[in-house]
């Protein structure tokens, strides 16, 4: 497989259902405007399904999890064998975000692309190992181009499942020790900005961790500086899961699929794949402001206005499965209110 396919035409939002679901709205036994936010939801919903009345009851969330090279240097505060041991959490639901995929009776698909401790078969885990790590970014480019093939495809293999599930939205979630540190590195290239400014805490660094990860995405970005394409930023600076999320991203736009995405690192791959490809933009819905220090500034590149801060940073899918309920409730709202004339009540 090459990479032609990340540059096919998305699909695209149906005006006409953007119209009829404003015009809904409008005739709401409510002032007009003052369910805020959740009203601008159930219209955006309604163009992207093209259904006056959309809903997402069927949700798919994929979780990919890979290891980083980049670990070697020290930049997580835990070590990389929990990557490995978090996949067989994940399949025993035990993951925060195993709870959260039941409480919603969403759909939790859990992907191993390749961990350093590899716990091998596992019953409810998707094995699509590429290698056991992405190579360590301060020496090596990430990825070869064999492998950054492999890894958009499994994203894209995800969102194929999901469709022929008949998922109304799809929701990605990644795992991997130091995948902050490569997503920084990522975001760094892509906004042309300094590692000081978008480095955090991640897995919970100290003021020291946070100066040394900095110090080393600056030397990755030193290393690749001549990755000038998105395509080539992400293959250099990205790990597996980051990939496959931005992979998953551009076929579920492609298919017409709307996407809720996470916290830092899959907003870093979500602007990868606007960047590759701009119609994917229109796809995306953002779940929540992440406690990462660099997600601020991936949102306001997107011109995004997530949905909730509750100073989450744990990844995994779970802000944006803490932010389903909201779409839930806007799509509800929508299509269960009363209008005027149906509730015999004066209009303004």
């Amino acid at each position: 497989m090459n990479h032609d396919w990340l540059f096919a035409a998305c699909a695209t939002p149906d005006p006409d259902c953007r119209a009829q679901a404003l015009a809904r709205q409008a005739q709401l036994t409510k002032p007009p405007g003052s369910l805020g936010a959740l009203e601008a939801l159930a219209v955006r919903l309604a163009t992207l399904q093209r259904s006056a009345r959309p809903n997402v009851d069927r949700v798919w969330i994929s979780v990919f999890a890979a290891d980083h090279g980049v670990a070697d240097e020290g930049v997580s505060a835990f070590p990389q064998a929990v990557t490995g041991e978090m996949l067989r959490n994940f399949a025993d639901g035990g993951a925060a975000i195993s709870v959260l995929a039941r409480a919603l009776g969403a759909t939790l698909e859990v992907v191993n692309l390749g961990t350093v401790n590899d716990p091998g078969e596992i019953k409810s885990v998707r094995r699509a190992v590429i290698a056991t790590a992405s190579a360590n970014i301060c020496m090596h480019a990430a990825m070869t181009p064999s492998q950054l093939q492999q890894a958009m495809a499994a994203g894209a293999d995800s969102i194929a499942a999901a469709r022929a599930a008949q998922a109304q939205l799809f929701v990605g979630g990644e795992m991997g020790i130091a995948n902050t540190t490569s997503a920084t590195a990522l975001a760094c290239a892509l906004l042309g900005t300094p590692a000081i400014e978008l480095a955090g805490a991640g897995t919970g660094l100290d003021d020291a961790g946070i100066a040394r990860k900095a110090a080393v995405v600056e030397r990755a970005l030193q290393r690749h500086v001549a990755a000038t394409t998105p395509l080539e930023q992400l293959r250099c600076l990205g790990g597996f899961e980051i990939a496959a999320l931005t992979g998953a991203y551009i076929a579920a736009a492609q298919a017409g699929l709307p996407v809720l995405v996470d916290g830092f690192i899959t907003t870093a791959a979500a602007l990868a794949a606007v960047r590759i490809n701009p119609g994917v933009r229109d796809w995306l819905l953002f779940a929540h402001r992440s406690h990462e220090r660099g997600h601020a500034c991936l949102l306001h590149a997107l011109h995004a206005d997530p949905l909730l801060q509750l100073g989450l940073r744990l990844g995994e899918a779970s802000g944006a499965a803490a932010a389903v309920p909201l779409l839930r409730l806007a799509c509800a709202l929508h299509a269960g209110m009363a209008t005027f004339a149906q509730a015999g009540v004066s209009t303004a």
